[in-house]
């Protein structure tokens, strides 16, 4: 008897000197801090309308994480899946369309298409994998010189723009609310400062949110997953794209993803809580993308 317990000691100690010796890369909660198991996330992302995940953009697990969850989610939805991104604008479609079918090369939509300086690392396994799959890829960003002309001249910029480039922003006049925490909050970090210019900031980043939330709405099919991939601030807190859709579209069912990053990730940080449906916690030590 004595034996055996001290072999059931001695098992305890090395598994718990393991264990204080671990160096996990994330640590994965709900909107409670509680700790949740990865396949409890891809059942809960499989029965929803609309996924954000919310990356920050140099975290290698987010982007790491993000295709993860999308293979997982393909597998589990049996292939149907719609993706979309930030990442590309809409006036991209067309050449993203055209790749994805394998009407051009390699080289010449990676020339032709406005990527970001990361894409080859952190976007383009997307890419990759909606091509081999066959899965739309949807363009969803406002094409940037719109968010700058709406930077300058506010949302009455846009007015003179001709019908064709206005296919390609959030139907006008947006419902531009100034009071939503994501846009008011803005301009206090800017120490409240008045004048076109500080009111035109939060402005132009609606006009994204607006503009992605169109494209998602517009190309969401009944029964498929549309998985969204964004900064976390443009669906963190169910604002930023989230709040517009909410706008348009009441009945979605919404599910929120976001990353952060702490000095431990042994337990969220109440700062973190509610900030969306499921919480990516990352070491603020971890390796950046650039």
């Amino acid at each position: 008897m004595k034996f055996r317990l001290l072999i059931t000691v001695t098992v305890l100690f090395f598994m718990l000197s393991a264990m204080k010796g671990d160096k996990p890369a994330y640590r994965l909660f709900n909107a409670d801090g509680k700790k949740v198991k990865y396949k409890d996330l891809i059942q809960a992302a499989s029965r929803a309308d609309i996924v954000f995940f919310g990356e920050l953009h140099n975290n290698p697990i987010s982007h790491w994480f993000e295709l993860e969850i999308t293979k997982d989610l393909y597998e589990k939805k049996q292939g149907n899946l719609i993706l979309g991104a930030e990442m590309f604008e809409s006036d991209n479609q067309l050449v993203v369309d055209e790749y994805l079918a394998g009407q051009i090369k390699t080289k010449n939509f990676e020339n032709e298409a406005k990527l970001w300086n990361n894409y080859k690392t952190d976007y383009k396994p997307l890419v990759e994998f909606a091509k081999e799959k066959k899965l739309k890829f949807i363009a969803t960003n406002v094409p940037r010189r719109y968010a700058a002309l709406v930077n300058k001249k506010g949302f009455e910029g846009l007015d003179s723009l001709s019908n064709e480039a206005k296919k390609l922003i959030a139907p006008l006049p947006v419902n531009y609310d100034p009071e939503v925490n994501c846009y008011k909050s803005m301009i206090e970090m800017m120490g409240g400062m008045g004048g076109h210019v500080t009111t035109n900031i939060p402005k132009a980043q609606a006009i994204k949110d607006a503009t992605m939330a169109y494209f998602i709405l517009k190309n969401r099919t009944p029964g498929k997953t549309f998985i969204h991939y964004n900064g976390a601030y443009h669906s963190d807190d169910y604002e930023g794209i989230v709040w517009w859709l909410i706008q348009e579209k009441p009945d979605l069912n919404i599910l929120t993803i976001t990353t952060v990053e702490q000095d431990t990730i042994s337990s969220l940080s109440e700062e973190s809580l509610n900030v969306a449906d499921y919480i990516l916690c990352v070491p603020s030590d971890m390796t950046k993308t650039y």
